[in-house]
């Protein structure tokens, strides 16, 4: 595949899709005093990812669309943050594999950053295609 076509494409989107239901899963097993404060943030940030990388593949501005991909990326990194915190404080356990996907999505999201960013605009589409399938 040369280009991507739709957001559902792009690996970084499908990765983001699953993380966002793991963080789902885990803010259920929350203690029902943090469903409205962590929960609800961790919820956030988790559908904020793909949201934001579906926006940015949507909009025909290289400028825009890496606009939306560093959203997504500042929100992967929100939630590290806030599993961290629920993890000190014994709210989440085994939380590490939610930490290695974020990362993981961390790291896509700037190879396609940079890829945008360093291509042309005849070239946008296929900077994007080259996370295409990754896994």
């Amino acid at each position: 595949m040369d280009t991507v076509t739709h957001h559902k494409d792009l690996f970084v989107w499908r990765k983001s899709i699953a993380l966002a239901g793991k963080v789902y899963a885990a803010t259920r097993l929350l203690p029902s005093e943090e469903h409205s404060g962590l929960g609800q943030q961790l919820r956030r940030a988790a559908v904020c990812i793909p949201s934001s990388i579906a926006a940015g593949v949507a909009h025909r501005s290289r400028t825009e669309c890496i606009q939306f991909l560093r959203t997504a990326c500042g929100s992967a990194w929100e939630i590290e943050t806030q599993i961290l915190i629920a993890a000190a404080q014994g709210l989440i356990t085994d939380h590490e594999a939610l930490l290695e996907e974020i990362a993981q999505i961390g790291c896509l999201l700037n190879t396609l950053i940079r890829n945008v960013g360093s291509a042309d605009r005849a070239a946008h589409a296929k900077a994007c295609a080259s996370l295409v399938g990754l896994g």
